[in-house]
């Protein structure tokens, strides 16, 4: 996955879809979880207007993608996006309704 950004002289013709979607979402996956306090710096990174952002566009590029990444990469996926999304109703003094969370409208409900 981080091969993408690690050779820079690497043709992105030659990088498969299925690495370049899982890079993307993994980076929107690490900023989610940053913005909902889950790193070393945790309450001072807190922005969960930010985190919801970020758990939706993550939420909708894995529903969207997981028909063409397979079962294994989706899989992987969606347990990271779960863990946000609970992390997010964890973080948010006035946690959303089930169903209306970020992301939730692609994934169905998270609890």
């Amino acid at each position: 996955m981080s091969e993408i950004t690690s050779d820079p002289s690497r043709d992105i013709a030659e990088v498969p879809a299925v690495e370049i979607i899982n890079t993307v979402a993994v980076h929107l996956l690490s900023a989610a979880a940053v913005k909902c306090g889950l790193s070393e710096n945790g309450e001072d990174e807190i922005d969960l207007a930010e985190a919801r952002k970020l758990i939706t566009a993550l939420a909708g590029l894995i529903t969207a993608a997981a028909p063409e990444l397979g079962d294994h990469h989706a899989r992987v996926l969606r347990d990271g996006l779960r863990s946000v999304q609970l992390a997010f109703r964890e973080a948010s003094p006035f946690p959303d309704a089930p169903g209306q969370g970020p992301g939730e409208k692609y994934t169905g409900p998270v609890s």
